[in-house]
């Protein structure tokens, strides 16, 4: 029979790398590639918005899976911010004209 600490282990996210990369990492990255000028609003948008709801979803399955108290907070911030991404990409949230690099 297996302990509860050995099944939350295995059921952990954290506990694969390439998982931490994919889920956490990768969309921190595609978030960091989007704010060149070169990309346009409104694919900026997109990538902000997956990339935020991915990590979102993935804190908020994070705890259930395993219990990681800082994701119950971390994903519905990730996932409020992946609203607010798309909402300003969409116009209809007006954060001035800098709004993507959250400057003055």
């Amino acid at each position: 029979m297996e302990s509860n600490a050995t099944t939350c282990k295995s059921r952990d996210i954290q506990s694969s790398p390439w998982r931490v990369f994919i889920l956490y990492w990768l969309p921190a990255i595609a978030i960091v590639v989007a704010r060149v000028p070169a990309i346009s609003s409104g694919w900026r948008t997109v990538v902000w918005t997956v990339a935020l709801a991915t990590m979102g979803v993935a804190c908020i399955v994070h705890p259930l899976r395993c219990g990681r108290v800082h994701c119950y907070l971390t994903g519905p911030f990730f996932l409020l911010m992946a609203f607010i991404a798309l909402s300003y990409g969409l116009d209809m949230l007006h954060l001035g004209g800098n709004g993507w690099t959250c400057s003055a």
